[in-house]
This record gives C-alpha cells, structure tokens and sequence, in this order.
C-alpha cells in the first residue's frame, strides 16, 4: 500500500508541476497571439503596394523646435513590411507559420542645435494580420550630451524599458494598461485611416515627446479628429493638458502617403516637416558606394 500510496502522490505531484508549468507558459504568452483579436482583411491594392519586396522612402525638410528655437534639418520616413516573431518581438530571420506580418515605419530626425547634433530615430511595428495596438516601440536619441532609449513591448500589458544619462530618468522598467499609442497612429494612416482613433482618448505620447520634455511616461488625455479630403486629408491629436498637438497630413487615397505634418508645443513654436522626395527601393540590399547617388535622388547630400 505505501508503493501505491507514494505512486498517487508523485502523480499528483507530476499533474500540479504540469499545470503549473502550463499556466507560467500561458502568462507569458504576449497579447499579440490573443485569439480574439479582429483579423484585419487586406485590400488587394495594399498588397500591390506593400508586397512587391521593397520599402517606401520617403525624405522631408524639418525645421525642429529644440530649446526654444526652431532648427534646421531633415526627417526620413522609411515603411517597409516584414515579418515578425511575436514571442520574441524582434524580426524574423526564417519563413514560419509562427511568423506574423508587420508594417514597420523607421523614422529618422537629423538637426543640429548650436555647436552639436541631434540624431533621432523611432521604429514602430504594428501587426497586418489583426487590428491590434503595435507588437513594439522603440526610440533612441543621441547628441553630444549623451544618448536615451526606450522600448515599448505589447505584452499582457505595455512593458516599457527607459534608459538615461539624467540620473532622474536613469534606468526604469514601466507597466501601463493599453491605450492608444501616439507612435503607432503612422503605421495606422498608411494601414486603414478609417480606423483611427476619434473623439476623447487615452493616449501615451511619443517617446521623443517624453524624453525632450523631461517627463514621467505616463497616459494622457487627447481628443482625437479625422478630416477626410478630396485628396489630403489629416489627422489631429490634441493633448489640452499638456498643450501640444501633432497633426499629420496624407493623401485621401490609397496608399495615403504622408506628406507632411505638424507639432505645435507649449511654448507656441511649431515643428514642421515638409516633403523633399520619395522612391520605393530594397535600401538593405543598396549600401555599396554606387547607390550613394540615391541619397542625391532624396535630397539627402
């Protein structure tokens, strides 16, 4: 009887280990494999575009407000799709099943304030394959002071890592409920503008926006306003609270390319970016001295 006894035990043993283990597993599963997630149906005329294997490059003159001065430079949007690991977050290097389709935009500012440069780069992938929040945000500034970053991972809930050469914003690990993301909203014009956000919302601002404000990363109060056109239309986010707004103007028809947009801050300055250039190209696979005649093509040099 104790043999029997010890074996009932260790099998129930094994069940609790097993279930236990099941449960941890299914925590960590991220909120990007949610079954319940509305499948996003993409128009054919969205794969024409998207899907030909190269990326939309598109080149803006930026005049930047930085330390209560508006300043010179430029801003690159690149969009590209691509494939993405939802687990991981990062993307993929082999084909899957488990693979999920991205829309990823690289945006990059470039300006110089006084004696020192500025260089600012966010990257924001949002899902095609279901209308979900974006899977990742990523953000990093660099000038002669120093260099920030912050990653946003859409998981049960927002968990965000912020690093600083400040010692207030040194090193943090952040947990936010969903809301909207200000960084995604470039990804959702270009995706389906009929989706966008409107009215009173919920919004986490960008990460530029923290980072040059010194603040804590934390929701906000906005409202949000479409404006279709005949043939541009815009966006608007407007923050009361903190007195800022970002609108950003496209094209009313499909693929609805970004063709410039606007920043008015506290102070009342307003940052702008104009449209230089666009091509669409395999930029990854151009890096030889021999395609540098395409930054020319940007009005990049």
């Amino acid at each position: 009887m104790p043999f029997f006894k010890a074996i009932i035990i260790a099998s129930f043993l094994s069940l609790f280990v097993f279930v236990g283990c099941k449960n941890s597993e299914n925590n960590l599963i991220p909120a990007s494999q949610n079954e319940n997630a509305i499948k996003r149906d993409l128009p054919e005329e969205f794969k024409t575009y998207w899907y030909d294997g190269t990326a939309e490059i598109t080149s803006y003159d930026l005049m930047q407000e930085r330390y209560g001065e508006l300043r010179k430079g430029k801003a690159v949007n690149i969009f590209v799709t691509e494939d993405f690991l939802s687990e991981t977050q990062v993307k993929a290097d082999n084909d899957s099943e488990k693979n999920i389709p991205v829309l990823k935009l690289n945006q990059v500012k470039n300006y110089v304030t006084g004696i020192y440069p500025y260089s600012v780069m966010t990257s924001s992938f949002s899902p095609l394959n279901s209308a979900q929040h974006a899977f990742k945000v990523t953000f990093s500034m660099q000038d002669w002071c120093g260099q920030v970053y912050a990653q946003l991972n859409n998981r049960k809930e927002f968990e965000i890592e912020s690093h600083s050469y400040f010692e207030k914003a040194a090193d943090q690990d952040i947990s936010l409920p969903k809301m909207w993301l200000e960084n995604e909203i470039w990804n959702l014009i270009r995706i389906n503008p009929n989706q966008l956000p409107t009215g009173d919302l919920s919004v986490l601002p960008s990460f530029e926006y923290f980072r040059m404000s010194h603040q804590q990363i934390a929701s906000k109060n906005a409202y949000g306003k479409l404006m279709q056109g005949d043939s541009i239309s815009s966006y608007t986010l407007e923050y009361p609270e903190i007195k800022r707004s970002l609108a950003i103007y496209f094209n009313s028809q499909s693929p609805y390319e970004i063709e410039r947009w606007e920043e008015t801050h506290p102070n009342g300055l307003k940052t702008t970016a104009e449209k230089l250039r666009r091509i669409k190209s395999k930029y990854w696979s151009q890096n030889s001295t021999q395609y540098e005649f395409l930054r020319d093509s940007l009005l990049l040099n």
